[in-house]
C-alpha cells in the first residue's frame, strides 16, 4: 500500500512545523490517533517469540494434520488484515491457514535496520511457524511479500512444498522510487511521517487505496477490514519506509540463486499493475526458474487477491497438486 497524502501536503505542512515551531502539538496529536487505532484494530492472533521479539499470526481454518499448511505474507505498508479480509475466508475450509504480519509491521516486533533484509524477515518469520507445528508449507507472497516468500523457499527448500507469488516483487529495477521513499532518507523523514499521523485525512487515504488497487475498485468495507491506522503509525511508517528503500539492493543478492529453485512455484500478475512491473519482475524470473509457471491476468492490478480471488485460489490448488499435498 502506497503512502496516503500527497507530496504537496507533506512539504508544505513540513515548512509550516519548521516556521511555527509547533512540533509538539504534532507529536501530541499523532500520540492520541495512534492509540486510538491501536484500539480499534487489535490482534487478531497469538504473539510467537523469536530471539526476544515478538512476531504476530493468526492461526485458522482446518485443524494441524488434516490439510496442507499455507502461510500468507503481506506486502509492503501492509498486515495481515489483508488477508483476513476475503481471502481466508475462501480458503479456510481446505488448509490450515497461518496469516503472518512481517516484522517490523501491523503487530509485530522490528529487528531495526536488520529486518530490511527480507532474507532476515523470512528466516524469522521461518522460526516463528515452526513453533506452532507448520512443516513443509505452501507459502503465498503478495508484492514485497513476494520477495520474503522467495527468500523462505532459497533458505529451506526442502522444507517448503511451494510457493504461489502474486504481483510479486522478484527482480531489480531500474530507476529510484517515489518521491516520498526518497524524502524518507532526508532528515525531513521524521517530521513528515509526524505530519502523517496528525494529519492524514480519510480523503487521502482513499485515493492511496484507489491508486494501489487501480484499475480496479477498492471493495467495499476494505479500509475498516484492513486497519490503515496501523500503517499510518509513525513508527510503522518509518519501519516499512526503510524496507522498501532498501529492497533492490537484497534482490540483487538473491537473484543469482534463483535458478536453484526447483520447488513448484505458481505465478499471478495483472498487466495493468503500475506498483510492481509485470515485465520487470514475473516475466523475466519465469525466464531463470524452469518450476515457475505464470498466469498473466488481462488488465488486472496489483491487488489481485482481492479483485481475482478465484484466480489466487486456482493457482495455490495447483501448487498444492504440483507438490503432491
Amino acid at each position: 500500500m502506497p503512502f496516503p497524502a500527497s507530496v504537496t501536503t507533506v512539504t508544505t505542512l513540513v515548512a509550516v512545523i519548521a516556521l511555527a515551531g509547533c512540533a509538539a502539538l504534532v507529536d501530541n496529536r499523532a500520540d492520541r490517533r495512534e492509540s486510538e487505532w491501536m484500539q480499534e484494530f487489535p490482534p487478531l492472533g497469538q504473539f510467537v517469540e523469536v530471539e526476544g521479539h515478538r512476531i504476530h499470526i493468526l492461526v485458522t481454518g482446518r485443524a494441524r494434520g488434516t490439510a496442507p499448511d499455507l502461510v500468507l505474507i503481506h506486502g509492503a505498508n501492509g498486515n495481515l488484515r489483508d488477508f483476513t479480509f476475503d481471502l481466508v475466508a475462501l480458503l479456510e475450509d481446505d488448509y490450515r491457514i497461518i496469516a503472518v504480519d512481517r516484522p517490523g509491521l501491523g503487530w509485530s516486533d522490528s529487528w531495526g535496520d536488520a529486518d530490511s533484509d527480507p532474507r532476515l524477515q523470512a528466516r524469522v518469520l521461518h522460526e516463528a511457524v515452526e513453533q506452532i507445528g507448520v512443516r513443509r508449507p505452501l507459502v503465498l507472497g503478495h508484492s514485497y511479500g513476494g520477495a520474503v516468500a522467495l527468500a523462505w523457499a532459497l533458505q529451506n527448500q526442502r522444507d517448503t512444498a511451494g510457493l504461489v507469488l502474486v504481483a510479486a516483487a522478484s527482480e531489480p529495477w531500474e530507476g529510484g522510487l517515489s518521491f516520498w521513499y526518497g524524502l524518507n532518507e532526508t532528515p525531513l523523514g521524521t517530521p513528515a511521517r509526524a505530519i502523517v499521523t496528525a494529519f492524514a485525512t480519510e480523503s487521502a487515504i482513499n485515493a492511496a487505496l484507489d491508486k494501489v488497487f487501480e484499475p480496479d475498485s477498492v471493495p467495499a468495507g476494505y479500509s475498516e477490514e484492513f486497519g490503515v491506522g496501523l500503517s499510518l503509525r509513525r513508527e510503522s511508517q518509518e519501519n516499512n519506509n526503510r524496507q522498501v528503500n532498501a529492497l533492490r539492493d537484497y534482490i540483487v543478492q538473491m537473484q543469482p540463486d534463483y535458478p536453484s529453485l526447483t520447488l513448484p512455484i505458481e505465478m499471478l500478475h495483472g498487466d495493468a499493475d503500475t506498483i510492481v512491473g509485470l515485465d520487470i519482475h514475473s516475466r523475466r524470473f519465469v525466464g531463470e526458474v524452469a518450476s515457475a509457471n505464470l498466469t498473466v491476468i488481462p488488465g488486472a492490478g496489483h491487488m489481485l487477491h482481492h479483485t481475482h480471488p478465484q484466480a489466487v485460489i486456482d493457482a495455490i490448488n495447483r501448487v498444492r497438486r504440483r507438490s503432491g499435498r
